[in-house]
């Protein structure tokens, strides 16, 4: 039976090979998208899975509202995993983690000495190699992060470090250390779906910051992870029960901490403060902390895991659609057949079957195409995703099984509507040798199909456009200064007592308009602690609401190379004993409420109470994407020594010109003053776009994804125009017997379709104003979704659709009229 099912599909390819080819193609691309998609979306799930224990492992994060400020961290204090240890039963063990930033490494390799700047390196607690099951090549994982100059590498940073030659025992001199770390075990190369990511681990033991913040409930710079007793369930309701535990322990251990710095624990609940650690499954770290801010993991978003899997799914339905189109359009000739085949005796589950067979033969070619062109895709997919996916995927047990089930469920589907609408006739009506009719049912079935098709892709279309006009915005909006033409020199810190020195050196380059020391600067890390302003007469209150203040210190040439706008005040000058002075931004002063902030004082109780004087308001900008509001900003003076960070940057602004010169002046007068470090550079416009990565993959898979959908709707289209002209054979030829021009012919065929389309546009437009609404309330600052941008789509779906139909339509107009009278 299924041998002659076979024949006659293979003899009806042969008979319809155009029909055939469009039949094939779709559903190639349809499983090819569905594919590349589904390794997208497994290669997410899998992130952190592989550990042992990755069940029993749990991030603590930290849930904190300070005055004006409110946010979810995975970074917590350092005592946090010590006092779960010792406080909550059900904890077993905990690893804390740091990142030190990047670290000039100097060693030697074949008798060279050489340098190189790290930026994939964590400090890490001795257990952590115990706690993290990570592969080790080399080294006991028990002892190898004991000793405070102890350090680890991966495979990948050995041989950047040391060649082929075995690193262990060898040396490594960190740049803010005396003492060289000797290397004393290897890992493998680190999966890529871990959401920690390194090439270089050293030991918290010899970290000063950790050491030096170790009893600070405020200093939430480390990353803590703890794991589950193994008899303790994990389960919501259990979590809930452990988490029931923390707001006791937290005030109890936290009460020292808040009282050093000049707030009791209790004035800072009563004042509105929120301090709580809440349990995050290590499963679900990568895909579920959008909204949790952290330096430390590679992030991930499970909407967009949404968004491609619901963008595959359309794509293999409007293959099937454009299956069923095209098997309609062919009903005429098929329509014998099964009258022949019902006369002879043949049942109906029998030809219900032979339709499903002939559906499972086309998706089984398309299937095998659709691989061929995943093989060949992948190289760019990767690249358009951000991702290192590769075909091993496909040699496994449940990739085949699922690849199977799509095969299985894309032929059920696509031969599902031409099986029983075909196996549905009479065999006397279309045994008559005339025209057989088809119910309103039916032709409102496949004018539904079309519309569905459209309608998708008019929504991708308008989606697309949405994203990329916030793009754009993004790029264009007034960021409160000026991004362009900024050179950034990171780890200026090294220079130290020479700092200003090689900025004077930089200024007077020729190439040069600007150059500013500060230890920060927008896209990069802020400071952020809690102030007190003082109360006057237009504010009585403002000492009772303490307001959280990022901020930088910044030097007198801050301003002005960044291009930012004093609303009111000053500067900070050399002409100024300005230790003591600060700026604030526009957001900050209206939160404090001050009529006139100049003059005014607000206190740091983190730095010994000192106050600092209001000289000047700066206009309000932007640190971070868009995606932030932003928030209340302090600039104090380099003299002032608010506080200690341990990180320093130069902003030079260029001049327009020959860019590459004036770099390698640069990079000269930076080996000058630093012969052995390496210069490292970047420029701030890049990091701002750097910020928008996700965004800009979001824009690329909707556009090439939009254009696929279109494709596969045009190919349904056109089998329904092909049914149209099929079954309007006679009609045509009786009008232009009659004197009806090809143009009439043409307009006749085409209108019924683009009311069609219209309809789908209409449909389409209220649905991608609700998705592209709900994406944009990510953006603080987002884009308007004007009317253009549905008539733009509308249009453009129009002009698609008329041309793929005028294509069948003129072919049909053209067709001598006695050749199609005789036929009938």
């Amino acid at each position: 039976m299924f041998k002659n099912y076979f024949k006659i599909t293979w003899r009806n390819i042969n008979r319809n090979k155009v029909s055939s080819i469009i039949n094939i193609s779709g559903l190639a691309i349809g499983l090819a998208c569905v594919l590349l998609i589904g390794l997208y979306v497994k290669d997410e799930l899998s992130y952190d899975r592989f550990f042992k224990d990755a069940n029993r492992i749990y991030r603590v994060n930290t849930h904190e509202k300070m005055s004006n400020d409110e946010f979810i961290a995975g970074h917590t204090p350092p005592p946090v995993g010590l006092a779960l240890l010792n406080n909550i039963p059900e904890v077993k063990s905990y690893t804390r983690i740091f990142k030190p930033g990047d670290e000039i490494v100097h060693f030697v390799n074949k008798g060279q000495k050489s340098s190189l700047t790290e930026k994939s390196l964590l400090s890490v607690d001795s257990n952590f190699l115990q706690f993290f099951d990570y592969p080790l090549i080399e080294g006991d994982k028990a002892k190898c992060l004991n000793g405070p100059n102890s350090i680890v590498l991966t495979q990948r940073s050995a041989k950047k470090y040391f060649g082929d030659a075995s690193p262990i025992g060898r040396n490594l001199i960190l740049d803010e250390y005396s003492a060289p770390f000797t290397v004393t075990a290897i890992l493998k190369d680190l999966p890529t779906q871990s959401s920690l990511q390194f090439d270089v681990l050293q030991s918290n033991v010899g970290m000063p910051p950790v050491k030096h913040f170790n009893w600070s409930w405020v200093w939430l710079q480390m990353g803590t992870y703890v794991k589950l007793k193994d008899n303790v369930a994990t389960d919501n309701v259990t979590l809930k029960r452990i988490e029931a535990k923390f707001p006791a322990m937290i005030r109890q251990q936290a009460a020292t901490a808040f009282k050093r710095i000049g707030q009791p624990f209790d004035e800072f609940i009563k004042k509105g403060g929120k301090y709580e650690l809440h349990l995050q499954s290590l499963k679900d770290v990568h895909l579920y902390s959008a909204d949790i801010g952290s330096r430390f993991i590679v992030q991930g978003d499970i909407k967009y895991v949404y968004i491609f899997s619901a963008i595959a799914l359309f794509i293999i339905l409007l293959a099937c659609v454009n299956f069923m189109n095209l098997a309609t359009a062919q009903s005429a000739k098929r329509a014998k057949e099964v009258g022949i085949r019902k006369v002879l005796g043949s049942e109906r589950k029998q030809l219900i079957g032979q339709f499903i067979a002939e559906a499972l033969v086309y998706t089984l070619f398309a299937a095998v195409i659709a691989v061929v062109i995943v093989s060949l895709c992948l190289p760019a997919f990767n690249q358009l995703s951000a991702k290192s996916l590769n075909l091993s995927a496909f040699f496994n047990f449940y990739t085949w099984a699922g690849l199977l089930a799509l095969i299985i469920l894309t032929a059920l589907l696509a031969g599902s509507y031409p099986a029983f609408f075909l196996t549905s006739l009479k065999p006397a009506d279309v045994l008559k040798g005339g025209d057989f009719k088809t119910s309103s049912g039916g032709f409102f079935t496949r004018n539904a199909l079309v519309v569905f098709q459209f309608t998708v892709s008019t929504v991708l279309i308008i989606c697309t456009i949405v994203v990329y006009k916030q793009l754009i915005y993004n790029q264009s909006k007034d960021l409160g200064f000026n991004k362009e033409n900024i050179l950034i020199v990171t780890d200026a810190d090294r220079l130290g007592k020479s700092e200003e020195s090689f900025r004077q050196e930089l200024q007077r380059l020729p190439g040069v308009s600007s150059a500013s020391i500060s230890t920060s600067l927008p896209t990069q890390n802020s400071f952020t602690d809690y102030y007190v302003p003082e109360s006057t007469a237009d504010n009585v209150t403002a000492a009772e609401k303490n307001i959280s203040l990022s901020s930088f210190i910044v030097d007198e040439a801050f301003v002005p190379t960044l291009k930012m706008k004093m609303q009111s005040g000053r500067n900070f000058s050399k002409d100024f004993t300005d230790s003591a002075s600060v700026i604030l931004n526009e957001t900050a002063a209206k939160q404090i409420g001050w009529n006139d902030p100049i003059g005014k004082h607000i206190t740091y109780p983190g730095g010994n109470d000192v106050k600092f004087k209001v000289i000047g308001i700066v206009k309000d900008f932007n640190t971070e994407s868009l995606h932030s509001q932003v928030s209340p900003f302090a600039l104090f003076y380099t003299t002032s020594k608010a506080y200690r960070i341990g990180t320093s940057y130069v902003a030079v602004r260029i001049k327009p010109g020959d860019y590459d010169k004036t770099i390698n002046t640069i990079q000269n007068k930076w080996k000058a003053f630093m012969p052995d470090n390496p210069f490292e550079y970047s420029f701030l416009d890049a990091e701002f776009d750097a910020l928008y990565r996700t965004d800009q993959t979001i824009g690329k898979v909707f556009s090439v994804f939009t254009f696929l959908s279109l494709s596969v709707a045009c190919l349904g289209l056109l089998g329904l125009a092909m049914y149209t002209a099929e079954r309007r054979t006679k009609e045509i030829g009786i009008r232009k017997v009659l004197g009806a021009s090809v143009q009439n012919v043409v307009s006749m065929l085409s209108k019924d379709f683009l009311k069609l389309v219209i309809i789908a546009s209409v449909i389409a437009f209220p649905i991608a104003w609700y998705a592209m609404n709900k994406w944009l309330q990510d953006f603080a600052y987002p884009t308007d979704i004007n009317w253009w941008v549905f008539a733009i789509a509308g249009t453009l779906t129009l002009v698609i659709a008329l041309f793929t139909v005028s294509f069948q339509s003129i072919k049909a107009a053209l067709m001598n009229p006695v050749k199609s009278l005789r036929s009938e």
